[in-house]
């Protein structure tokens, strides 16, 4: 192996368990308000990319249309997203969030970025805009693999 394969593997060594302790964080963050960390997910790309279909957000969130249908249902039936008539498309329906589903995400994401911030203190905003930069590149080289 490479000393640069063998760094990259080491990053995704940091990666995977970053990426399931995240998300004890997120969810532990989330039960007060009965949401998921799928649930974030979903309300997440339709704060940030407005209506979408259910296949567009399984697309975006790389996960199968059934969970993510079950996802639009629950969070459909606590108020937070609602369906609407889709003019591309009679029969798939697009998915939008409420006025209360925009302010729980708007609240969930200002809290997320206070804690967010006082996180890799010892690192500079150069060495973290590095490392999106370098995560970034990695993760779509992987869906590049994963879809060939």
């Amino acid at each position: 192996m490479s000393e640069r394969g063998a760094t990259v593997y080491e990053i995704l060594r940091h990666v995977r368990p970053l990426v399931l302790n995240s998300a004890r964080v997120v969810e532990a963050s989330l039960r007060a308000d009965g949401l998921t960390v799928g649930m974030r997910a979903v309300l997440e790309v339709l704060a940030e990319h407005g209506p979408m279909t259910v296949p567009d957000l399984a697309d975006r969130l790389d996960l199968a249309r059934q969970g993510i249908q079950r996802h639009v249902n629950d969070l459909t039936e606590r108020g937070w997203t609602a369906s609407h008539a889709n003019p591309a498309h009679r029969r798939s329906v697009l998915i939008a969030t409420t006025p209360a589903g925009a302010q729980l995400f708007a609240r969930i994401r200002a809290g997320e970025l206070s804690r967010l911030d006082r996180m890799a203190a010892d690192c500079t905003p150069e060495e973290i805009a590095t490392a999106l930069r370098v995560l970034a590149a990695l993760s779509r080289d992987v869906r590049a693999e994963v879809r060939s």
